[in-house]
């Protein structure tokens, strides 16, 4: 596809998300909030149809999206916006992250990313690639859908079952990778 096709994608992408970042944008992350994402746009909603298309695009066919490797080919992310006034203050990341053949010896066969935190929380839409992947979240496995971690939560970003895409929406691009991960015993 054409660099004209690539970025009316992208573009879309954007603009489709304005509306959703305007309505969440007073919200505080958490569980309440992770259950009403999952309730007004799961799924089956036209918003998640509409972000989990655009999003496969850039990252599948296009390469706009999660294009920067961070562990290999398998773990790859890239910021698509930063915060700013027409976002509502929100920045906007795609990650994307393959569990298959990993070597990291983790329960279920998970990938595991960088440990961060989240000091303003996280929204978070999660598109699985293959049937059984999923990305773990503060509620358990998300196979697709949206998890919501809450205002300082830290975790490793883990997917199992295959692959994943990952976008999400951080109120004022907020995100901290120098935190220090729990010992692991």
């Amino acid at each position: 596809m054409s660099n004209t096709g690539a970025s009316n994608h992208r573009e879309q992408l954007i603009a489709r998300c304005i509306p959703f970042l305007e309505e969440v944008k007073d919200m505080t992350t958490g569980t309440k909030v992770e259950e009403w994402l999952n309730t007004k746009y799961g799924p089956e909603s036209a918003l998640y149809k509409d972000l989990a298309r655009l999003i496969r695009i850039g990252v599948e066919q296009e390469g706009w999206a999660a294009n920067t490797e961070i562990a290999g080919h398998k773990y790859r992310r890239s910021r698509l916006v930063d915060p700013s006034e027409a976002t509502f203050g929100f920045s906007i990341t795609a990650v994307y992250m393959d569990s298959a053949d990993n070597d990291q010896r983790n329960p279920e066969n998970a990938f595991r990313g960088d440990y961060h935190s989240h000091p303003y929380g996280e929204f978070n839409l999660v598109v699985a690639l293959n049937e059984g992947a999923a990305l773990a979240g503060p509620n358990g496995w998300c196979y697709g859908g949206w998890t919501a971690p809450a205002p300082g939560s830290h975790h490793y970003p883990e997917a199992k079952g295959g692959a994943v895409i990952a976008l999400f929406f951080l109120p004022a691009g907020r995100i901290a990778y120098n935190v220090k991960a729990p010992d692991a015993h």
